[in-house]
């Protein structure tokens, strides 16, 4: 039976760092940028926009440029983001051994 105290004993120490980096991703904010720091997107942990910038230039461009830079400075932050948060959660299950463990982004 020590073995079963052990493994939740293991489990509970799991459910608390994984609590604590939750709280730390949430704080997290990354800056995706594009079009050589023309366009601008801020996301933060939980990976909602949390602001946007577009330099006076890149007003001046047309749309379809216009959306194309968004996406870019978008996907630039959003892989920040996980590489972040993987960096965090790695922090948290690392010590327990998890292989392989991913947070859902």
């Amino acid at each position: 039976m020590t073995d079963f105290s052990k493994i939740l004993e293991k489990a509970k120490e799991v459910e608390a760092k994984m609590k604590e980096s939750q709280e730390k991703i949430k704080k997290i904010e990354v800056i995706g940028v594009s079009g050589g720091g023309a366009v601008k997107v801020t996301l933060n942990g939980d990976g909602d926009m949390i602001n946007l910038d577009l330099s006076d230039e890149v007003i001046k461009e047309e749309k379809g440029i216009i959306v194309d830079l968004i996406r870019a400075a978008h996907s630039n932050a959003k892989n920040q983001l996980k590489s972040k948060t993987s960096d965090e959660i790695s922090k948290a299950t690392g010590a327990f051994g998890i292989p392989g463990f991913k947070w859902p982004l």
